[in-house]
């Protein structure tokens, strides 16, 4: 978005020159996160050809739909297809996430840290998720979303064993 752009300009401007590989890497990160927020905020449905947005009505916000019991609610869906659909797509979103973060934030050298980045940014995703009408917090969403960096993660090291 415009923003991106006037902040990396900023930064370029500051730093008095532009380091392409670098920037070429932040790019991905912030296309992996506006990946991940379009689908997690923005409904799949459509309405006349066009996404709806997030509904947001301060007398609808309590009690949060919140659920923390986990495999509970996993294949409560109409169809097999939309309980896949929620699986498949919950993990494969972070799947990306999982590959970039450890090539641009070397501080992601050990196992843990990386767990705890995937965790930390699902927990973010579904912290932001409560005052909305019509979305939930879910933590076999948290569950999926960290397998899926994980798996990510993953990819990343065996890409990395493969090119030493």
């Amino acid at each position: 978005s415009a923003l991106w752009v006037i902040l990396r300009l900023i930064c370029w401007v500051k730093a008095k020159g532009v380091d392409w590989k670098r920037e070429l890497q932040l790019l991905l990160v912030y296309i992996c996160i506006v990946v991940v927020v379009r689908f997690t905020f923005c409904p799949f449905g459509k309405v006349d050809g066009r996404i709806q947005p997030l509904l947001f009505d301060h007398q609808k916000i309590l009690p949060f739909w919140l659920n923390l019991k986990p495999f509970i609610y996993l294949f409560d869906y109409p169809t097999i297809g939309d309980a896949l659909l929620n699986l498949i797509g919950n993990t494969a979103m972070f799947i990306p996430v999982g590959i970039v973060w450890p090539i641009v934030y070397k501080q992601l050298d050990k196992p843990w840290k990386v767990i705890a980045a995937g965790i930390g940014f699902s927990l973010c995703i579904e912290i932001l998720q409560l005052p909305f009408f019509g979305r939930s917090s879910d933590i076999d969403d948290l569950i999926l979303n960290t397998t899926g960096f994980l798996i990510g993660y993953a990819v990343y090291l065996l890409a990395k064993r493969a090119r030493r």
